[in-house]
């Protein structure tokens, strides 16, 4: 369906992409990645094998200043990987009924585009990001915008447009009301990056068909013996609106 297609953004930006076959022709499951992160992360790796195994069609993808993909690090945020997502979509054969899982910031994107965009049928959150103002106060609160750099990595700089973008979203508890979609979102009760908290409070905000997994031990990437749970859960909930075998 995705293997050898290009994909860029609405600035030329090519956005690089992983494929994952799967005997489920009407779907396609697209996966992404948090702040600082892209599509080879260790948790979105195994879900994508996990799930085409059993499948579902995945598309990993890097949003654009990430990974493998054009682009500046230091144009990145949520707004822009918005229109990331979308063009993305745009690739996508009206036939296959899309389903998108979100890492941290990648949460918070899926939020935001599934508000507005009903070509996502399902909705997952991975240790989604909701109360964007706090997270960057909380992690950045001492790093200078165009100075500084995110934990130090001096390949991941700070920048005003980053900062902005989430001080002025603010949180995603207004989307969430508006997500007509079903929605997973799964959580580990040890992030210490994204509190368990946000994830809690975007399920309370949603008013649809929706599931809250708290994974005992788990961190803000997960690990090893919590990939096997998102498999399982992720494959019901797909299982569950698209229909088994």
């Amino acid at each position: 369906m995705m293997t050898d297609c290009e994909i860029r953004n609405r600035s030329g930006e090519r956005i690089d992409h992983s494929f994952h076959p799967g005997f489920r022709a009407d779907a396609l499951v697209i996966l992404a990645h948090g702040v600082t992160g892209n599509k080879d992360r260790p948790q979105l790796v195994a879900l994508a094998e996990g799930l085409s195994a059993r499948g579902w069609p995945c598309l990993r993808i890097s949003y654009a200043g990430n990974g493998g993909s054009e682009g500046r690090f230091e144009d990145s945020c949520i707004t822009k990987e918005v229109g990331d997502l979308q063009a993305v979509m745009d690739m996508v054969p009206d036939t296959a009924r899309i389903a998108y899982v979100g890492h941290s910031m990648g949460g918070a994107v899926g939020v935001l585009t599934a508000a507005r965009d009903l070509r996502i049928r399902l909705l997952v959150s991975l240790a989604g990001m909701t109360h964007t103002a706090d997270f960057v106060r909380r992690e950045f609160a001492d790093v200078t915008p165009g100075q500084g750099f995110m934990w130090e990595d001096e390949n991941c700089p700070l920048s005003e447009t980053y900062v902005n973008d989430l001080l002025q979203i603010g949180s995603t508890l207004a989307a969430a009301e508006a997500v007509t979609q079903p929605w997973l979102l799964i959580h580990g009760d040890a992030d210490d990056l994204v509190p368990i908290q946000d994830g809690r409070d975007a399920f309370e905000a949603a008013l649809v068909e929706k599931k809250f997994l708290a994974i005992p031990g788990a961190g803000h990437s997960f690990d090893e013996t919590s990939h096997p749970q998102l498999v399982d859960a992720v494959d019901e909930w797909l299982s569950a609106a698209f229909g088994g075998n």
